[in-house]
């Protein structure tokens, strides 16, 4: 096992969302939806309990980055608005990882990938392990030998490390963004070469190594219509690898004592748990109290 310290990084909305729609009609006794709220702590628990970290960021979307977006008007804009009843839930979630003792940030104007990814890199530089939580594939092209990913829509458990991004996609990290590049994205609105999906988009990239690469070979490409696609889809290839490489963001470091989990606010908890109605929290924090 690695003794270095380990940083894991959650992807806020995404275990929000993912809490809200696995929960239904949960209300508190005032009335109030709790099942976002209610999800999320339990998925958060049980992430540190797998992960063991000694640090810890929540990470939230802060809105949608303008280069992205004015590179393409498109950019993640056939996303469905938030449901009124999850964006409600959201200063209660901030409110339990604050009296949790877990650190959270979010920028406006910045999108939590671009975030996450900043920390990791780092983190990285600072000696630490880290893990991020969340089954965004754009996460992908983190992955190291220092990065694993916890995906929690892997019903085995555990961490992705580089060999499951190879067997999941056929690229390796470092080809992740010419990967996804090649094929688009459609949750995002970005469209890639016509005809190609995953497997194609691999194969090329084995047999080529990068985006580069099949363009200064492209006329070794047998298929005539595979070759067609990729020589009238150059430009937009090369808009996708922008849109899809994450940025560094300034004022975003791996400061230890920022980050460090704290001390439980047992107080705090037990105002809110009772407010939410969460009984069975309510009892263990009975426990924590006896002890």
């Amino acid at each position: 096992m690695s003794s270095r310290p380990k940083l894991l990084l959650v992807d806020g909305h995404h275990f929000a969302y993912r809490s809200y729609y696995a929960i239904k009609s949960m209300y508190s006794p005032q009335g109030e939806p709790v099942n976002a709220i209610y999800g999320f702590i339990y998925s958060i628990k049980k992430i540190i309990r797998e992960v063991a970290p000694q640090y810890i960021a929540v990470v939230w979307d802060g809105g949608l980055d303008d280069e992205r977006t004015g590179v393409l008007g498109e950019y993640k804009m056939d996303r469905d608005p938030m449901p009124d009843e999850l964006e409600v839930q959201l200063d209660c979630i901030e409110e339990w990882l604050n009296a949790e003792g877990l650190y959270s940030c979010c920028q406006e104007g910045i999108e939590a990938d671009d975030i996450i990814g900043t920390l990791c890199a780092d983190a990285i530089n600072s000696g630490a392990e880290v893990i991020i939580a969340s089954a965004d594939k754009d996460f992908f092209q983190l992955v190291s030998d220092n990065v694993s990913i916890h995906n929690p829509n892997d019903k085995k458990g555990g961490v992705w490390g580089m060999s499951h991004i190879v067997d999941k996609t056929g690229v390796t990290p470092s080809q992740i963004v010419d990967w996804l590049s090649l094929m688009g994205d459609a949750v995002d609105g970005i469209s890639g070469v016509q005809g190609v999906g995953p497997k194609t988009a691999a194969k090329l990239l084995k047999e080529y190594g990068t985006i580069n690469g099949i363009f200064e070979s492209v006329n070794t490409i047998k298929s005539e219509k595979l070759r067609s696609s990729l020589l009238e889809s150059k430009q937009d290839i090369e808009r996708n690898q922008d849109l899809i490489r994450l940025k560094t963001i300034e004022g975003h470091t791996f400061d230890p004592e920022e980050l460090q989990i704290k001390h439980q606010s047992i107080d705090k908890l037990s105002r809110l748990y009772k407010r939410w109605g969460f009984k069975k929290l309510l009892e263990a924090l009975g426990d924590l109290f006896e002890r």
